[in-house]
C-alpha cells in the first residue's frame, strides 16, 4: 500500500465524446459530439464509401438544424442543444439527388462534471472539518474535566 501511495499517478483516460450512430439499408451516419458542434460521417454500407454530395438535415430535440459540407468529405452543424445533457433522439435526413433517406439513432449527453461534484466535495470537505472540530474540542473538555478531578 505505500508503494502506491508512493508511485507516479498515471494520467486518466480522456473521457469518451458522445456520439450517435444511424443507419438504413444503405447509409450509415456518425456524428461526434464535441462541446456544441457535431462532426458528421456518412458512408455507404456497401463499399463504405463517403457520402460528399448531399444535403443533410439534422433534427434534434425537435428542432431541425442544417449540416454545413466540409472539405475533409464531412459535415458539421453546431447547436447549443448538443451541450444539453440526456438521451435526445436524433434524424439524420439526407437528401442525394432525387432520394432522400432518414437515419434515426439516439445521443447519449453525459451531465457536465464539474459544477455538482465540486459543490458536493466542497461540502463534504467542510462536513469533515466540522467533525474533526467536534471531536477535537470533546476530547479537549473530556481531559480537562478528568485532569481537575485528579
Amino acid at each position: 500500500m505505500a508503494l502506491t501511495a508512493l508511485a507516479p499517478a498515471w494520467p486518466a483516460d480522456p473521457p469518451a465524446l458522445p456520439r450517435v450512430e444511424a443507419r438504413s439499408s444503405d447509409l450509415m451516419a456518425v456524428g461526434v459530439v464535441h462541446d456544441d458542434r457535431m462532426t458528421i460521417h456518412v458512408s455507404r454500407i456497401a463499399d463504405n464509401a463517403p457520402v460528399r454530395d448531399a444535403v443533410i438535415s439534422v433534427v434534434l430535440r425537435g428542432t431541425a438544424h442544417p449540416a454545413t459540407a466540409e472539405t475533409d468529405g464531412s459535415y458539421s452543424l453546431q447547436s447549443p442543444d448538443l451541450r444539453l445533457p440526456g438521451a435526445a433522439a436524433v434524424d439524420f435526413q439526407i437528401s442525394q439527388g432525387s432520394s432522400s433517406q432518414s437515419l434515426k439513432g439516439t445521443l447519449e449527453v453525459a451531465a457536465a462534471a464539474g459544477a455538482s461534484e465540486d459543490r458536493n466535495a466542497n461540502r463534504q470537505l467542510w462536513w469533515w472539518v466540522l467533525n474533526f472540530a467536534v471531536c477535537g474540542a470533546a476530547f479537549w473538555l473530556f481531559s480537562r474535566r478528568k485532569a481537575a478531578k485528579s
